[in-house]
């Protein structure tokens, strides 16, 4: 396979396992997009060694040993050794678009903590699981989306950390899947809403189990809904900064993505026997939408540097 077929091969992966995220990419620059897949495909690849069907028929021992033959093999990537098809995409992506390998090894972390952890006490816990699996992501990428050239001369407490807000979009994304993902996750064992939520809200672990849907149920979530919203507000600002050709794209994926939030509540926040997803003439509306926020950011943006 050459490179461009590894790259193909990256894109039909994505447009398979992650359709709201595949339409984002779609907006980007050629050179981007396929960047992004390649990226995609890495972590899809990092996720598949603890979550996929294969991965829990295997011992504990065995799934850290993959997961440290990974870690070397991701190393060597970064070494400039590409050992198949799929590591050499993400090779020819980093000499395109040079970033650190600390956001991959984080990653890597995060599907350490599923060997051990199937609950969390507290959000703050469930927090740092949430940056390394996806906040990450939002690291991985920012290199290739790239920060507009106006930052550099904004005012200082004008600017917002643009890492800060990729994380916090990696972040609210995570919260999204664990919200849309609660019965599939009942059914490996695993329960991301933090222990003291439950315990708040008078919802017991049995009853998350049981798949037991009552009032208790609903305003646990609603207030799980809340805070994913607040993830993505944070995740906002920092869009206003990034590379023209690219915000028109995090401005679609992200209204897509926090979609599933009302697609959630349209379900009566029912997700142990339905999978909330946003429809085809949501994502066609909204894409207009993304992009009248991305002039009004330039507007912003202009405002700002002239004032």
């Amino acid at each position: 396979m050459n490179l461009e077929d590894a790259y193909e091969a990256c894109r039909k992966e994505t447009a398979l396992w992650a359709k709201t995220f595949y339409l984002g990419t779609m907006l980007l620059p050629p050179s981007k997009r396929k960047a992004i897949w390649a990226i995609y495909v890495w972590c899809r690849r990092t996720d598949e060694l603890m979550d996929s069907s294969e991965a829990q028929q295997k011992s504990k021992n065995e799934l850290s040993d993959r997961l440290n033959q990974w870690e070397n093999k991701t190393k060597k990537v970064f070494a400039g050794n590409a050992q198949d098809d799929l590591d050499a995409v993400l090779l020819d992506t980093l000499k395109k678009f040079p970033q650190s390998i600390q956001p991959y090894l984080d990653m890597i972390e995060g599907q350490r903590m599923d060997l051990d952890t199937t609950r969390y006490s507290t959000f703050k816990e469930l927090e740092l699981y949430c940056y390394r699996v996806a906040g990450t992501v939002g690291l991985m990428t920012q290199g290739v989306i790239g920060i507009d050239k106006a930052y550099t001369y904004n005012p200082k407490k004008l600017s917002p950390d643009t890492s800060k807000a990729a994380i916090a979009l990696g972040i609210a994304n995570q919260l999204t899947n664990i919200l849309r993902d609660v019965g599939e996750d009942r059914g490996r064992g695993r329960i991301y809403i933090p222990q003291e939520d439950l315990k708040n809200f008078g919802y017991s672990e049995e009853d998350l189990m049981a798949g037991k849907i009552n009032e208790n149920w609903k305003a646990l979530m609603s207030f799980q809904l809340t805070r994913a919203r607040e993830w993505f507000h944070k995740s906002e600002e920092g869009i206003k900064w990034l590379s023209i050709d690219a915000r028109w794209p995090i401005w679609t994926s992200l209204r897509l993505y926090r979609g599933i939030l009302n697609s959630i509540e349209k379900l009566d926040y029912d997700v142990f026997n339905n999978r909330a997803y946003v429809k085809t003439w949501v994502k066609a509306i909204n894409l207009p939408v993304s992009y009248v926020l991305t002039i009004n950011d330039e507007k912003y943006k202009l405002g700002q540097l002239f004032k």
